[in-house]
């Protein structure tokens, strides 16, 4: 077993002791932000160490002041690369709508920042006090918790009790399935998606570009790499290799059959996407809450998935202290967050809608619309998004 984590002395009081399973961006966060109100924290990961799965992600707006929240926001700018000229491209080339980012930023309060996710990890995982998190070691929550009694998670190592659980383990949580047994589970995937990191190449501008079925997402990191991502279909027909998806994208505009044919084959991960289709009714079940993918894993077609783990982790940081309300805060802090999960999760939904027509017919009044809409100016997408981007934690 491998013990991880820095910032010596934080959160090291007699306070009550709280165990998170997951060691992903919302286990990781929670950790920090139960931490820092004074809870003796436990971060429980199964994997022999922290090596996150994803190539990039982009830190939108409320997801910044999350992370500011969290005492890391100087680091997190060191490492990133702000967010510049944004847009929705067609196949060829053609802009259907463009985005200033000095007007976004101002109607969101903030720009959106796009970094390695191994450096938002490690960021994190580095704000934990010191030999917080263990690593190589499976956790089941055996024992949600109820007013008089404890929670109860086994481990590999022998059983801990805990004041407060955090399941943040993952779209396919075990504890959701044992302990919210009429939670809607993952429905079935629409699209696959590749991920990857490239070597720089000339002429990148950050944009997302929409084809019959097929959605290619490019975005410049602070090093001169980019970060990438397409999506597929499965109504146009999944490529079985990497081999085949750079033929399927050789005729679309410049720089992406580049930075296809430069990436590392090794390097490039590849999953279905799968959502929830809602949240569990209540996020917390005696003394126990999920967080994150295991309460709300939505499409990444508005990119706030690890956004809204974020929040979950600041606002629980907020309302839930070390005391006997435990119970009845987590019931509270559900009813906060719920409604908001819910909302980004069916914007989301419905933002992937048009990106996985493949009829020809519907693509094109598609790509029409989105050019009108783009003449009346971007900035009233951009108002559309305002209630999710202008997000602040709790004072």
């Amino acid at each position: 077993m491998t013990s991880e984590g820095g910032a010596p002395g934080a959160g090291s009081t007699d306070g009550r002791r709280a165990v998170v399973v997951g060691g992903g961006i919302s286990g990781l966060a929670s950790g920090v932000a139960l931490a820092r109100q004074g809870w003796t924290v436990t971060v429980l990961e199964r994997a022999p160490s922290l090596e996150p799965v994803g190539a990039g992600i982009a830190i939108a707006p409320n997801a910044v002041r999350s992370l500011a929240a969290l005492g890391i926001a100087e680091q997190l700018r060191d490492l990133s690369a702000l967010q510049g000229e944004y847009g929705i491209r067609r196949a060829d080339g053609g802009w259907l709508v463009r985005t200033d980012a000095q007007e976004a930023g101002s109607l969101f309060g903030d720009r959106t920042l796009v970094l390695h996710r191994a450096h938002l990890v490690g960021l994190i995982a580095d704000a934990l006090p010191a030999g917080s998190l263990r690593t190589a070691t499976s956790a089941t929550v055996v024992e949600p918790g109820t007013d008089g009694r404890a929670a109860r998670v086994s481990t590999s190592d022998g059983d801990l009790e805990a004041e407060l659980v955090v399941a943040a383990d993952g779209i396919g949580s075990a504890t959701r399935t044992r302990w919210w047994p009429d939670a809607p589970s993952p429905g079935p995937a629409d699209s696959t998606a590749w991920r990857f990191v490239a070597p720089a190449v000339p002429g990148v501008v950050g944009s997302e570009s929409w084809g019959r079925g097929v959605v290619v997402g490019v975005m410049p990191l602070a090093d001169g790499r980019v970060y990438c991502y397409v999506s597929v279909a499965h109504a146009a027909g999944v490529p079985r290799d990497l081999d085949e998806l750079r033929d399927r994208l050789a005729g679309w505009h410049d720089p992406i059959p580049a930075l296809l044919a430069a990436v590392d084959p090794g390097t490039v991960l590849r999953n279905e996407l799968r959502a929830l289709p809602a949240p569990p009714p209540s996020l917390a079940v005696g003394r126990t809450v999920l967080v994150g993918d295991a309460a709300h894993a939505m499409l990444p077609n508005l990119g706030q998935g690890g956004c809204q783990a974020l929040e979950d982790a600041v606002v629980l940081g907020a309302r839930v202290h070390p005391g006997p309300e435990v119970p009845a805060a987590l019931l509270r802090w559900s009813q906060e967050r719920r409604p908001r999960v819910e909302h980004v999760m069916r914007l989301s939904a419905r933002i992937a809608g048009p990106t996985l027509w493949t009829s020809p017919v519907l693509t094109g009044a598609r790509d029409v619309g989105m050019r009108l809409a783009g003449r009346w100016g971007a900035a009233l997408g951009a108002r559309a998004l305002r209630p999710v981007m202008s997000w602040r934690p709790p004072a």
